[in-house]
């Protein structure tokens, strides 16, 4: 069974740099975790809250709709196979320093599962 760690929201929006004014300025969540250009994530210095905005996945032919932080995330690919679902972005070490996959829920959402490299040791 799958250990989830931690769940991300995954926000699609039209720019990321414009998107920074409402979340950081307006809401606070001044903490630039990351931002790749076509993703960012804003965290909240006071209590750890975030949110995570993307233009499109630069690297997944389809964008997922929450990210999925895991404890195993080979362990969490074998199971979605074995399970019969779909995997619509294979199973990869990403240059940004994760790795990760895409599974489309029953539900038709895509999910991306991911685990940190620092975690993996890949």
């Amino acid at each position: 069974m799958v250990r989830v760690v931690e769940i991300i929201a995954d926000l699609r929006v039209a720019d990321v740099a414009s998107a920074r004014e409402f979340y950081a300025s307006y809401l606070g969540l001044s903490t630039e975790e990351f931002n790749l250009g076509w993703v960012a994530r804003f965290t909240s210095p006071d209590t750890g809250a975030n949110v995570q905005v993307l233009t499109r996945d630069a690297a997944a032919a389809e964008d997922p709709v929450i990210s999925i932080k895991v404890d195993d995330v080979d362990a969490a690919y074998q199971d979605a196979q074995r399970r019969g679902y779909e995997i619509v972005h294979s199973l990869r070490s990403e240059s940004w320093g994760v790795r990760r996959f895409f599974v489309r829920a029953p539900d038709g959402n895509v999910v991306n599962i991911v685990q940190h490299h620092e975690r993996t040791g890949r």
